[in-house]
């Protein structure tokens, strides 16, 4: 048979780098960057090539399996396998109710579409209380910011590359990551092109990553961002450096503001952060003084004590020296579809609407912390988790507490995964139900074009036919929804925004959702969309279809949007809701634990993506698990370059090789999350390395409280030799 050539694109990271798939008899040969894509332009990182491995790796899940008494899995039908779901569903639903399901969903599922909708759909449908993801491990702290500033959780400012003079990047490693909670594909071209055109990049971060040692660096003490960034906010107050015209404008609270970070001037901050006071007075005049400014943090300042109170730092400081809705700053994107908008009206998605049994959390997002998933699981009492769903997610690899987690999901009466392999999460499941890649089924990026500097979109069609018996995660959950007697859509929140989109539609009626007519739907009337033909220039299915390799819908993000983004009352943005005064007011120093003196972080590695991409050889070939530390600091524990360490903090320890790096700053260590396979897959076991979320803690007082962020950077370490 003759190879065919079909253009899609990567769902791995966020830029969604375009790539030409070559296929042969139903089977992929080869994955390549796509010269035609017109933003990537023949751009794409190794893990994207690399996915020709993981879609045809011989040890992927293809069928249905059911563990038996003796803990060992046999291959079943699928429809042996969904009427003993159901009928064990309906048995606990008897016994509990509702309350006592669960779902887990991990970080690959904001890449589909319909998985993404099928869960919302499910959780409304079935009343499910119990709902966690890796958000509480990533990005949870930016929406809930998002939420006391605009009003809004999904309104996020990301930076305007193509225009910026300076750019402050605080915990951020595009170069290795290519940008997360920013979609912009050749995005180190992107950073040097700043530099090239007389600006700045200037790069926060207690290690001198791959981006610092291409621009600026200023190093950092682990979890001192807040002081950091409040030290910036009173320079710039105290100095009279402020943009008040463009504060005048929009915001509020600006007063309190100030009285709250006065306290916090560089002298007083720098024992905490380690920053000099020069440095800190010099880096807040010129981010104040540069004509177009943008400011950005990523992983590294959503993990640690204070995460949510960094993520509105961020903001208030390009509020602060006029660089929100501006050009060149910190700009505001259109959606694909209407959430926000739709989400004003209805009040489908809200913050600490419900909170949780254990440690009193707000949900954010609909979704509460996943560091207490186990103790939701192994606490007595009304509304203990009884079944658990676990969908594109690896848990015990990345929630706090791994070994806790690990022992408490065999205490579920039900739990079933949906997965492409076995691993140390759904080892001891029940179930384990064949996912398809995402080369097997249709997709569109709906939750970033509005995170994109360069507006853009790209539909792609299935690749390949789903190997084995492997199907679409909408599909499984549809089939799962109706045999407890649930439908996702058909009634509450879900229907109220189907009914408000086909209200807008001339002569819309009724019919079974299926994801491509929703997904039609949405896109025709949402912010790009043609209106049914109302708006000439506009999109629908049918247009994307005709742009196979992508589709840039604007030049650039349109500013001056901020009243329209704002979902407050008056509209402005409030630079001093309670809970950030109140956080403020209480900050004070990291305390010291002289048995424990370091800190640790985590690192991104260009060839590893969380715990998920381990199987391709071609990326972990060669390569080991190690710790980076400063030599200072190997010196004083009595450990050389190449050693293996201990690594312990008061909740666990772990072993790793030792690489000694001037690139740390004195008193932190870094070690790479999603290694220390244990179980199923053989290449990514026999990687070896530590699961380095065994050191975490799942007290909830450990936990972030505005947004159930797991506290993952700067928890207190200590060096041994091994």
């Amino acid at each position: 048979m003759t190879a065919r050539e079909v253009p899609t694109y990567c769902r791995i990271c966020e830029p969604l780098c375009g790539l030409i798939a070559t296929v042969e008899d139903g089977r992929l040969v080869q994955l390549r960057p796509d010269k035609q894509h017109p933003l990537s332009r023949g751009f794409a990182c190794p893990k994207g090539i690399a996915f020709t491995e993981v879609q045809n790796d011989p040890e992927r899940v293809l069928y249905p399996l059911r563990r038996g008494a003796d803990g060992a899995f046999e291959r079943v039908s699928w429809e042996t396998a969904l009427d003993e779901i159901g009928a064990r569903l309906r048995a606990i639903i008897g016994a509990h109710g509702r309350e006592s399901l669960g779902w887990y969903f991990g970080n690959p599922s904001s890449f589909s579409y319909s998985h993404t909708l099928w869960i919302v759909g499910f959780q409304l449908a079935a009343g499910l209380r119990h709902v966690y993801s890796a958000g509480s491990q990533d990005v949870n702290n930016r929406f809930v910011a998002s939420h006391l500033l605009y009003g809004s959780l999904t309104s996020v400012p990301v930076p305007d590359l193509d225009h910026t003079d300076f750019l402050l990047m605080v915990g951020a490693n595009p170069v290795v990551s290519h940008g997360s909670v920013v979609s912009a594909p050749r995005i180190r071209d992107k950073l040097t092109d700043i530099t090239k055109r007389g600006g700045r990049v200037v790069v926060v971060d207690p290690r001198r990553t791959e981006t610092a040692r291409l621009f600026e660096h200023v190093g950092v003490r682990a979890d001192t961002d807040a002081w950091l960034l409040a030290a910036l906010l009173q320079v710039i107050f105290d100095e009279g450096l402020e943009d008040a015209a463009a504060l005048r404008e929009q915001a509020a609270g600006v007063a309190e503001l100030r009285r709250a970070v006065a306290r916090f001037t560089p002298e007083v901050t720098a024992p905490v952060t380690g920053v000099d006071p020069d440095t800190v007075r010099t880096l807040a005049r010129d981010l104040a003084a540069a004509p177009r400014a943008a400011v950005y943090g990523r992983t590294g300042t959503c993990l640690g004590r204070h995460a949510t109170l960094v993520a509105f730092l961020i903001d208030a400081l390009a509020a602060v020296t006029g660089n929100l809705d501006r050009p060149g700053g910190c700009v505001f994107g259109k959606e694909l579809v209407a959430v926000s908008e739709l989400n004003a009206r209805l009040g489908l998605i809200k913050y600490g609407k419900t909170r949780s049994r254990i440690g009193d959390f707000p949900e954010v997002l609909r979704t509460f912390p996943a560091a207490i998933m186990a103790k939701e699981i192994t606490t007595p009492g009304p509304g203990q988790l009884r079944a658990l769903f676990t969908s594109a997610g690896n848990p015990v690899q990345s929630v706090p507490g791994s070994d806790e987690l690990a022992a408490a999901l065999r205490e579920l009466d039900l739990f079933v995964s949906i997965d492409l392999y076995l691993t140390d999460s759904n080892r001891t499941a029940d179930y384990v139900l064949p996912a398809t890649t995402f080369l097997e089924r249709d997709d569109v990026p709906l939750p970033f074009a509005a995170l994109a500097p360069v507006p853009y979109t790209q539909y792609t069609e299935p690749v390949l036919e789903p190997y084995g018996e492997a199907r679409q995660e909408w599909e499984i959950i549809d089939e799962i929804a109706r045999r407890i007697g649930v439908q996702p859509f058909t009634f509450g929140p879900p229907a109220r925004m189907l009914g408000e989109l086909r209200r807008r539609v001339p002569g819309g009626r009724a019919a079974r959702v299926r994801p491509r007519a929703l997904l039609d739907l949405a896109l025709r009337t949402g912010p790009y969309g043609d209106r049914f033909g109302l708006r000439r220039n506009g999109i629908s299915l049918r247009k994307l279809r005709r742009h196979p390799h992508g589709l840039v819908l604007a030049d650039r993000i349109t500013t001056g949007v901020l009243r329209k983004v704002v979902q407050h009352k008056d509209r402005r943005v409030r630079l001093a809701p309670p809970e950030i005064i109140t956080e403020l007011s209480e900050l004070a120093a990291p305390p010291i634990d002289p048995a424990y003196p370091l800190r640790i972080i985590g690192m991104r590695e260009l060839k590893s993506h969380n715990s998920w991409m381990h199987n391709a050889d071609s990326l972990v070939a060669r390569r080991e698990h190690a710790a980076r530390i400063h030599p200072k600091d190997a010196a004083v524990a009595g450990i050389a370059d190449g050693d293996r360490c201990r690594v312990s903090s008061p909740h666990g320890a772990i072993e790793v090789t030792a690489r000694l790096t001037e690139d740390m700053t004195e008193g932190t260590v870094a070690v790479p999350h999603g290694w220390g396979h244990t179980a199923g897959w053989r290449r990514a076991t026999a990687a070896g390395g530590a699961n380095v979320n065994l050191l975490m803690s799942t007290d909830p007082a450990d936990v972030e409280r505005l947004a159930g962020m797991s506290h993952l950077n700067g928890v207190p370490i200590r060096l041994d030799p091994a």
